[in-house]
């Protein structure tokens, strides 16, 4: 694993030992930048569900300012930070070992708005629809951000997933890449009352 494009091009990256995280392949990783950028002009990253935190590190290279990491499992923590260290981006970063659901909230309450949201968790949990539901109900994305959804091919997900709208589906190998744009708060607040 390395980073693929950006001012940390070809820096390596540690995996998570063992076999129970799954880390964004580069032709994943590559297929699904060349979509939502491939490059930024700054604004914040949330990689929930870190792992390695490979994709928030790809977000920082290619010109995000800011990044954040949670994931529960101590490992991943632990190779999060390490990978952070490699790049030297500890003044670009904030790591969480967290539930997603808290985390979330904690961002809520700190009035972090994120412009890119990576969520990529465990294939066993159908958890991206209630997780996007929590993220509007705490008016937490930013104005135009992207959720970017890694789930399993066997698994399809709405076009609307709260206030976010699919743009694009695509499939390599067993893993599905959903990509959302989020829609104005003020649309979402009007068609959640109009569903009520």
């Amino acid at each position: 694993m390395r980073v693929i494009s950006g001012k940390l091009r070809g820096t390596p990256l540690k995996a998570v030992p063992g076999k129970g995280t799954r880390p964004t392949t580069d032709k994943v990783k590559e297929a699904l930048f060349s979509i939502i950028g491939p490059y930024f002009d700054g604004g914040i990253a949330l990689d929930l569900f870190a792992g390695t935190g490979g994709l928030g590190i790809e977000a920082l290279s290619r010109g995000m300012d800011r990044a954040i990491f949670v994931d529960l499992e101590p490992s991943s923590i632990e190779v999060v930070r390490d990978n952070i260290r490699t790049c030297r981006l500890q003044e670009q970063t904030e790591v969480y070992r967290n539930d997603a659901a808290r985390a979330l909230k904690a961002l809520g309450k700190r009035g972090i708005r994120p412009d890119i949201i990576f969520m990529d968790p465990p294939y066993r949990l159908d958890i991206v629809g209630n997780l996007s539901q929590l993220m509007c109900e705490l008016s937490l994305p930013a104005p135009n951000a992207i959720l970017v959804a890694e789930q399993p091919v066997s698994r399809e997900l709405p076009d609307r997933l709260g206030g976010f709208q699919c743009r694009k589906r695509a499939e390599y190998g067993d893993t599905a890449i959903h990509i959302y744009d989020f829609l104005e708060m003020m649309n979402y607040d009007q068609r959640k009352g109009e569903a009520m």
